[in-house]
């Protein structure tokens, strides 16, 4: 890679990628690659299935990098790319396989006092993890993630609402004993 294409704007890298720059899009792929498989971690996918999804989302993404108009960032528009590969991934999956919902008790906090906020979202429904990842981490709108999720926007509104209020709670900073519950936005 050279130096130049580093310098260059995410708009521009695109730009030259939608007519045909490999090189730029390579270079888009280095720059957002870890956000991309950082979101799809955080919705529930394995490292092995992020990774694959991740390289799928950039495939689509460099097949319509055209669409791409810089009217938000890069970054965003190809994370919402891999959220709706991963959603497609997982209605495809529960239709073959049964459901099993296997709680599992986790400590959001590691070892060195520090807030977790993955070990968090993994005490999450799977619903609500999918619904807050999506909202928060893709930048989906809830209309857009009732659509992809192909569920009713009160039940979108609900899951996201009580997946930050669990995290809320779990991440609260613990004081004389107990978690205390700040007033967030």
């Amino acid at each position: 890679m050279t130096r130049i294409h580093r310098d260059l704007h995410d708009v521009e890298l695109a730009a030259l990628a939608a007519g045909g720059g490999r090189r730029e899009f390579g270079e888009l792929v280095r720059r957002h690659s870890a956000a991309v498989r950082g979101l799809l971690r955080r919705m529930g996918a394995q490292p092995a299935l992020a990774d694959d999804i991740a390289q799928d989302a950039f495939l689509l993404a460099f097949e319509k990098c055209a669409e791409f108009r810089g009217e938000g960032t890069f970054s965003a528009w190809v994370r919402r790319i891999a959220a709706r590969l991963y959603i497609k991934r997982c209605a495809y999956d529960a239709r073959f396989t049964a459901e099993s919902a296997v709680e599992e008790e986790a400590q959001p906090v590691d070892t060195h006092g520090r807030m977790d906020l993955d070990e968090a979202l993994k005490t999450l429904s799977e619903a609500e993890r999918l619904c807050v990842s999506l909202c928060h981490g893709a930048g989906l709108s809830h209309p857009e993630i009732a659509s992809a999720l192909n569920l009713p926007l009160g039940t979108v509104k609900s899951h996201v609402k009580r997946g930050l209020d669990k995290l809320r709670l779990r991440l609260a900073p613990e004081a004389s004993g107990h978690r205390s519950v700040s007033n967030v936005g």
